[in-house]
């Protein structure tokens, strides 16, 4: 059996043992990259720690941290019901509102994991606050954030067609940009409907009874307040005074977010180290804020996420990714070879970086792409979107991000919701991806 086969064989036993065992898979991976790493590549144990994702790991510590002192000193209580006043009190448009917000920031330029990182503690508020499901609001902004992530101007759309241009194929920037548009406001569609999103139209003041209404009325100072009843839990409607009154800490955690903001989308500063600068700020000036906030950093989901992308990096040190493209390459059927390079973009990429991936699969791809028997814009833009359109995986920076940031839903079930959707969104986006783009010969 060849190292290559092996590792593939261990990652699958990973899953077995993680989901059965319930035994931290992330703690399971960092012995697999042992393993595997010593006994089947050769590496050393600076080989296996080069494959650590320090940045990853910062970003989850830093963003989570910072969340949490955002919730201790109430900046999270006064957001949430700032956005639901902005919504009128509609409770079926925060979901949506939170997909156009994160697509907004990836297309003008942001990192998707930074705008997911920015958003995702928001919007998981909001969800918890207000009875929508995690896995509604959790996804719809991972698949806002990858909506706009193919634009010209975006991370991800500049490194395809920049790769394009230099391999010397012909590539549509827009196209490429709408593909991913479509895909994932389809996906994002599908899900609402799925999930319960209709049933919380027509959710507002309305519901509540004359005196609850009165009193929310008069709690957000006659504008108009949020809805009632849902999913058999009454949400809270009514806030008190303190938690409409904007603190000195509060405004401070206000011009904290802003600026992380502006440092990751216009300095291009690290979303992880801003955020933990800002973080250990508001805790020196308001040390009672954030006794407890190092707690509710995410320890399990640190160790999870940076286990596995440890043992994926492994993976490509010892020539798995690239023995796997090559294999598929050597296909002599172009269409079942473009929908294996699919299905190898969006498996490999839902447990690592979806633009290293791209970066990856494309080149690989261009021996195969130059023979002319596939269309290439086709090709790139179902290979791009079935890399990213995955990055609602917990294994994901994406995913992880989400699952980090849901403070109050039971983390261990939302974290296997996230695993099957998932894995459903492997399994079958690739394949229509490959139906509506590569078999018509685009």
């Amino acid at each position: 059996m060849s190292a290559e086969l092996l590792s593939i064989l261990v990652l699958a036993v990973l899953f077995v043992v993680g989901t059965t065992r319930s035994v931290n898979m992330g703690a399971l991976a960092f012995a697999a990259a042992f393993g595997v790493g010593t006994l089947a590549a050769g590496l050393d144990a600076d080989g296996i720690f080069a494959g650590f994702p320090g940045d990853l790991f910062v970003v989850l510590v830093g963003v989570t941290y910072f969340f949490a002192i955002a919730r201790a000193n109430g900046t999270t209580d006064w957001l949430v019901h700032a956005g639901i006043r902005l919504v009128r009190g509609r409770i079926a448009l925060i979901p949506w509102v939170m997909f156009t917000v994160t697509g907004v920031l990836t297309a003008i330029g942001a990192v998707s994991p930074a705008a997911v990182a920015i958003v995702a503690p928001l919007a998981m508020g909001f969800a918890a606050r207000y009875g929508i499901k995690p896995l509604l609001m959790g996804a719809l902004v991972v698949h806002g954030a990858q909506a706009g992530g193919f634009s010209p101007i975006s991370i991800y759309g500049s490194t395809v067609n920049g790769i394009l241009e230099r391999e010397g194929l012909p590539g549509s920037p827009i196209a490429l940009f709408l593909a991913s548009l479509f895909a994932n406001l389809a996906i994002a569609a599908l899900l609402f409907v799925a999930l319960g999103g209709l049933r919380l139209r027509g959710r507002d003041l309305g519901d509540l009874g004359d005196e609850e209404a009165k009193e929310a009325k008069e709690g957000d100072g006659g504008s108009g307040g949020t809805g009632g009843t849902v999913t058999g839990t009454r949400a809270r409607t009514t806030p008190d005074a303190d938690l409409l009154r904007l603190t000195p800490a509060r405004i401070a955690t206000l011009v904290g977010l802003v600026a992380l903001v502006v440092a990751v989308l216009v300095f291009d500063l690290d979303a992880g180290l801003t955020a933990i600068t800002l973080a250990v700020l508001l805790a020196v000036v308001w040390p009672e804020d954030s006794k407890a906030a190092v707690a509710h950093i995410t320890w399990p989901t640190v160790l999870l996420i940076c286990g596995m992308l440890t043992y994926v990096a492994v993976l490509q040190e010892m020539g798995t990714i690239d023995w796997a493209g090559e294999h598929v390459g050597s296909i002599g059927i172009p269409l079942l070879a473009a929908l294996l390079f699919c299905y190898i973009g969006a498996v490999v990429s839902a447990f690592a970086s979806s633009v290293g991936i791209i970066g990856a699969l494309i080149p690989l791809a261009v021996p195969f792409l130059e023979q002319g028997e596939i269309g290439v814009v086709g090709m790139v833009a179902a290979l791009s979107v079935s890399a990213t359109v995955v990055d609602v995986s917990p294994f994901s920076t994406n995913g992880a991000l989400v699952l980090a940031a849901a403070e109050d839903t039971d983390r261990e079930r939302f974290f296997r919701q996230l695993m099957l959707y998932g894995g459903a969104v492997t399994l079958l986006a690739p394949l229509v991806l490959w139906l509506a783009l590569v078999v018509p010969g685009l």
